[in-house]
C-alpha cells in the first residue's frame, strides 16, 4: 500500500468527525435562535425543552459523532484502498446519515424513553451531515486526484506472460490516474532487468498454471522481492463483471455468475414484477375489453393467440399470450410466406407486409397492444415485466451456444433490445443487446426501459 493511500485514508476519518460536530453545532445555533432552513413555510416557535450548551454536547454531539464514524466502518467507508466512484461513495454517506437518524430516534424512544430535544433540529443535523461529509470527501478525492497527477501514490505495473493483456485490463490500467502501466514482458528474466531499474509494485501474470514451475517460480521471485502478484484467468478474462469471490472453507473460491440478477435483486424484481403486472392489469382493462370485443366483431374466436415460447434457462416451454392480429389459421400459412422473410441475417421470421394480419391486428401490433394479455404470463411467473424477448422453439433450435446465454433470465414484455430499434434491429444486435441487459441488470436499468417503452411505443419505431 501506497502511503498517500494510508494517509488520505486515515484523513477521512478525523474529517468525517470535524464535519459531523460542525453539523450537530450550527443545528443547535440555527434552533436556539428559532432560524428556519425554508423561511416561509415553516415559524418556529421559540424553543422551549433544548438543554444547555454544555449538556448538548456531553449528551448528544459527542456520542452522536462516535454513532456516525461506527456506522461509517460498518458500511466500508474507511477502508484504506477503494475503488469506488464518486457517485457510489455519495450513496454510501446518504446511507450513513439515514442510518444515523434512525439509531439516534431509537435510542431515545426505546431506550431513553423520551422525545428528542428538537424534531427539526434532528432534520437540520441530518441534512448538514450529508453536505459537510460529502464535501469534506470531495475535498479529499481532489487531493488525492491531485498528488496523482504530481506522480505520488501511482502504482507501476506490469503484466507478464504469453498471453497478452486482455483489451478490458489494458483499457484499465491504461486510463486510470492510480496506475501506471510499463508494459508486457515475456518472462521472469525480463522482470528482473526492469525490477534492477525501478521497484515495481504489482505484477499481473496472464497466463497462471499452479503445476508449472514458470508460475511457481514467477511467485517465489515476487514474494521474494516485495513485490504485489496477480492474476488474469484467462478463461474468464472476458466475463470478468460477472465474477464472485467466495470462501470454501479457507480457501478462496472465483464463481461465475451469468447475471446480477439473484439473491435479493430476484425477489425484488419478482415482487415488482407482481405489483406492476397486476396494477397495469386493473388501470388497462377498459382497453383490454374493448380490444377483446373489436376482435369478437371483425372475426370471432379466439380472442387470444397462445404463443408456444423458450422460458428461463431454456428447458421449458412458456404458452406466451396475445390478442390474435392474425387469421385463425395464420401459422398453417407461414409455410407458404417462408421465401418472403426480410429477416435473412439470423434464425428469424418476419415479413413486413404480411397478408395474414387483420386489420384490427394492424392497430394494435402498431402500438404493440396484442401483447397487453402477457401481464397475465406475468403474474403467473413465466414472463418479468423486462427481459429478452420470448423466443420460439424453431428458432432456438437454430441458435448456437453464445446465442443460447440470452436464457439466463425470464423472457420480458419489454427489454433493452426491444427498445433500441424493435423488429428493425439485426439479430446479432439483439443477441448483444439481450446479453448486456443480463450481464448488467439492475432495478434502475429496468425502470429507465420501462420509461422509453412508452416512448418507444408512442413514436413507432422500428415498426
Amino acid at each position: 500500500m501506497k502511503k498517500s493511500e494510508a494517509i488520505l485514508g486515515l484523513l477521512r476519518i478525523p474529517l468525517d468527525a470535524l464535519a459531523v460536530l460542525a453539523a450537530l453545532l450550527l443545528s443547535f445555533r440555527l434552533r436556539s435562535e428559532s432560524i428556519d432552513l425554508l423561511p416561509g413555510i415553516q415559524l418556529l416557535e421559540p424553543p422551549v425543552s433544548l438543554p444547555s450548551i454544555d449538556l448538548y454536547i456531553a449528551d448528544f454531539v459527542l456520542p452522536g459523532v462516535l454513532l456516525f464514524l461506527v456506522i461509517s466502518a460498518s458500511l466500508s467507508l474507511y477502508v484504506l484502498r477503494t475503488d469506488r466512484s464518486g457517485w457510489r461513495e455519495a450513496g454510501r454517506i446518504l446511507l450513513a446519515s439515514l442510518l444515523w437518524i434512525v439509531g439516534v430516534m431509537a435510542w431515545f424512544f426505546l431506550v431513553r424513553r423520551e422525545l428528542f430535544y428538537s424534531r427539526i433540529l434532528l432534520l437540520h443535523a441530518t441534512v448538514f451531515i450529508v453536505f459537510f461529509v460529502g464535501t469534506a470527501r470531495g475535498a479529499v478525492l481532489l487531493l488525492q486526484r491531485a498528488m496523482l497527477r504530481a506522480g505520488f501514490g501511482v502504482r507501476l505495473i506490469v503484466s507478464i506472460g504469453t498471453h497478452p493483456l486482455p483489451n478490458a485490463a489494458m483499457h484499465a490500467l491504461t486510463t486510470d490516474q492510480r496506475y501506471l502501466y510499463l508494459g508486457h514482458l515475456p518472462d521472469l528474466i525480463a522482470l528482473e532487468h526492469l525490477e534492477h531499474r525501478r521497484h515495481l509494485d504489482l505484477a499481473i501474470q496472464t497466463d497462471p498454471d499452479p503445476t508449472s514451475r514458470t508460475t511457481l517460480t514467477l511467485i517465489d521471485y515476487c514474494r521474494s522481492s516485495h513485490i504485489g502478484y496477480a492474476f488474469l484467468p484467462p478463461v474468464l478474462a472476458d466475463v470478468p463483471h460477472q465474477l464472485r469471490v467466495e470462501r470454501l472453507g479457507l480457501l478462496p473460491l472465483v464463481q461465475f455468475q451469468p447475471t446480477p440478477l439473484d439473491g435479493w435483486g430476484r425477489i425484488f424484481k419478482r415482487l415488482c414484477d407482481l405489483i406492476g403486472a397486476l396494477a397495469l392489469l386493473i388501470l388497462l382493462s377498459p382497453i383490454l375489453f374493448t380490444i377483446g370485443i373489436c376482435i369478437l366483431i371483425e372475426s370471432g374466436m379466439p380472442m387470444l393467440y397462445v404463443s408456444h415460447r423458450t422460458g428461463e434457462h431454456g428447458r421449458k416451454m412458456i404458452r406466451v399470450l396475445k390478442f390474435r392480429s392474425m387469421m385463425r389459421n395464420a401459422d398453417a400459412l407461414k409455410a407458404d410466406l417462408l421465401e418472403k422473410n426480410e429477416r435473412n441475417d439470423g434464425p428469424l421470421f418476419k415479413v413486413r407486409s404480411d397478408p395474414r394480419i387483420t386489420p384490427v391486428g394492424k392497430v394494435l401490433r402498431r402500438f404493440d397492444l396484442d401483447e397487453l394479455p402477457q401481464l397475465i404470463n406475468v403474474l403467473k411467473g413465466d414472463m418479468s415485466l423486462v427481459g429478452p424477448r420470448p423466443h420460439l422453439p424453431d428458432e432456438v433450435e437454430r441458435y448456437n451456444p453464445f446465442q443460447r446465454r440470452v436464457f439466463a433470465v425470464k423472457p420480458g414484455m419489454t427489454g433493452l433490445s426491444q427498445i433500441s430499434g424493435r423488429s428493425a434491429l439485426p439479430f446479432a444486435e439483439e443477441v448483444r443487446l439481450d446479453l448486456r441487459y443480463i450481464e448488467e441488470w439492475s432495478i434502475l436499468l429496468d425502470l429507465w426501459i420501462l420509461w422509453r417503452t412508452v416512448w418507444v411505443v408512442l413514436g413507432g419505431k422500428g415498426k
